[in-house]
């Protein structure tokens, strides 16, 4: 299976040495926290797109998605939350990145949530498929289960929209690794990992040490399916350094998708 990680373990590092760090410890991608401060955002220029994405090409490492912020079943009006993930649909497609990552970010209201979600997503769903790229809904928030957003992508039948498997927060729901790739597997674009020591305490571990059921979680996946490891460095500052578990999560990944 292919290995990737996310930019969120790493703030503010420069792309290159993210690049150098991905290929010299066996990760074939990227997951690219797009937000301001990171070397990849939707404000970037023309030419600092086309550097960005020689520089993944050089590194024969794989932009594997631009990781948004935007709610997309956010209250409120639809206008900003659709020119938000516009802009990020373009910045992936100018990277060459196959996948957008949205959050839900939904109010009290879960059935209202879904209805704003779908709209906003078949609204601009033709646009994403012109630019060759698929927006992936996190299990997150307000639709943190397989269950609730397998209920959201159903309003949303359209294959530029799909699933993003984070599971950590399909085991804060409460939902079983069977259950939630049983709901996720018919639109799943790939699999966020990490590892916590419990419900209570969500500061990152490195991979296999916590309580996340990730054995479970890998041991059912296709062999094509995309594995990122997320680490949440920025909210946990008293966490460890992720650059040095770089090998160990690879290890540990690829021992456990070969078992």
């Amino acid at each position: 299976m292919p290995l990737a990680f996310s930019t969120l373990g790493l703030p503010a590092h420069p792309l290159p040495a993210v690049l150098a760090l991905a290929a010299d410890h066996g990760y074939d991608g990227l997951e690219l926290r797009a937000a301001p401060g990171e070397p990849v955002h939707t404000g970037l220029n023309s030419a600092e797109r086309r550097a960005a994405a020689r520089q993944f090409t050089a590194a024969a490492v794989t932009p594997l998605t631009v990781a948004s912020y935007v709610g997309i079943a956010e209250p409120g009006p639809d206008a900003p939350v659709l020119a938000d993930l516009l802009a990020h649909l373009h910045l992936a497609a100018d990277l060459g990145a196959p996948y957008v990552r949205v959050f839900p970010r939904g109010g009290a209201d879960a059935t209202e949530g879904t209805r704003t979600a779908a709209h906003r997503l078949l609204e601009l769903a033709d646009t994403a498929v012109d630019l060759g790229v698929t927006i992936l809904v996190e299990t997150h928030d307000s639709h943190r289960s397989g269950a609730a957003l397998a209920a959201l992508l159903a309003a949303t039948p359209h294959p530029a929209v799909g699933a993003l498997w984070d599971v950590m927060h399909t085991w804060l729901s409460g939902e079983t690794p069977t259950d939630s790739y049983r709901l996720l597997a018919p639109r799943l674009g790939y699999v966020q990992v990490k590892d916590v020591a419990s419900a209570e305490d969500l500061t990152p571990l490195p991979l296999g040490t916590g309580v996340l059921p990730l054995p479970a979680c890998l041991a059912q996946l296709p062999a094509d399916t995309w594995i990122s490891w997320e680490y949440e460095a920025p909210w946990h500052p008293t966490a460890a350094s992720f650059a040095p578990q770089l090998a160990d999560g690879q290890a540990y990944l690829t021992s456990h998708l070969t078992a």
